[in-house]
């Protein structure tokens, strides 16, 4: 029987590279989005790539009641979740004093509430089966003082390291991903344009840049995932600098 993961933000992006790669190595899949159209059309992609299984679900999981209907996905003991990708989200501009505070709360929400939430969910079944794996979607900005996007990004570091020393010896893995600016409509939304990040060609990353590694760190049972010898270094070269020349640096992009 084909292993089944759910995959939230699946609609493009990361979400749909892991549904693809995922598929491709045999999983069933269920996608969890707001967008119907788009997840559908990532469905439709990933049966004719795979011949698996692809499940819709559409989903705001900022809202208590949509997001109910995921938490009842993951713990249906007829239907089981071995893989949680966490990989909701969105972004902001830095400037905190700027923005709306119900904006903040919605961001803070996403990055941090809604992965504990599911993560609680998907917990109990795995740990009952005794095997699970759970990757959640962090970012480089956890090792960087960059507003409030790497301070939530670094709660899911920290977050995921400790549980990783405490359920994998139960068979469940869990490992932070933190990639670095990779070519998604995450920017776009942010309202920039191609080019117009003030970040140098060489830092992009494409979408399996991320992916194909972090399944690989998964596998293994490493906790923490950082795609590219490039950005370990700058991983390590930020724990080390300053934090008014380390924040000076995180304000490059958006």
């Amino acid at each position: 029987m084909a292993k089944t993961a759910l995959i939230t933000g699946a609609s493009s992006g990361l979400g749909a590279e892991y549904a693809g790669q995922l598929a491709a190595r045999g999983a069933d899949v269920v996608l969890v989005g707001r967008d119907a159209d788009a997840l559908e059309s990532v469905a439709r992609g990933v049966r004719a790539a795979s011949g698996g299984a692809a499940e819709v679900l559409v989903a705001d999981l900022l809202d208590a009641g949509e997001r109910q209907a995921v938490v009842d996905r993951l713990t249906d003991p007829e239907r089981p979740i071995e893989i949680l990708v966490n990989n909701a989200g969105f972004g902001l501009p830095l400037d905190f004093e700027r923005n709306d505070i119900e904006d903040e709360v919605r961001h803070l929400a996403v990055h941090v509430e809604v992965p504990m939430r599911l993560m609680h969910a998907a917990l109990g079944p795995m740990l009952a089966r005794g095997s699970g794996r759970i990757l959640n979607v962090a970012s480089i900005a956890a090792f960087i003082p960059r507003s409030t996007y790497g301070a939530s990004k670094l709660w899911l570091v920290s977050f995921s390291r400790w549980a990783d020393a405490s359920y994998a010896p139960r068979g469940v893995t869990v490992t932070a991903v933190c990639p670095g600016y990779t070519h998604t409509n995450f920017h776009e939304r942010l309202g920039l344009a191609p080019g117009q990040e003030g970040i140098a060609d060489w830092m992009w990353l494409n979408p399996a840049d991320v992916v194909t590694p972090s399944l690989r760190d998964a596998a293994r049972g490493k906790a923490v995932s950082v795609p590219t010898v490039r950005y370990r270094a700058l991983a390590a070269l930020a724990s080390i600098a300053p934090d008014r020349l380390a924040s000076k640096l995180g304000r490059r992009g958006r």
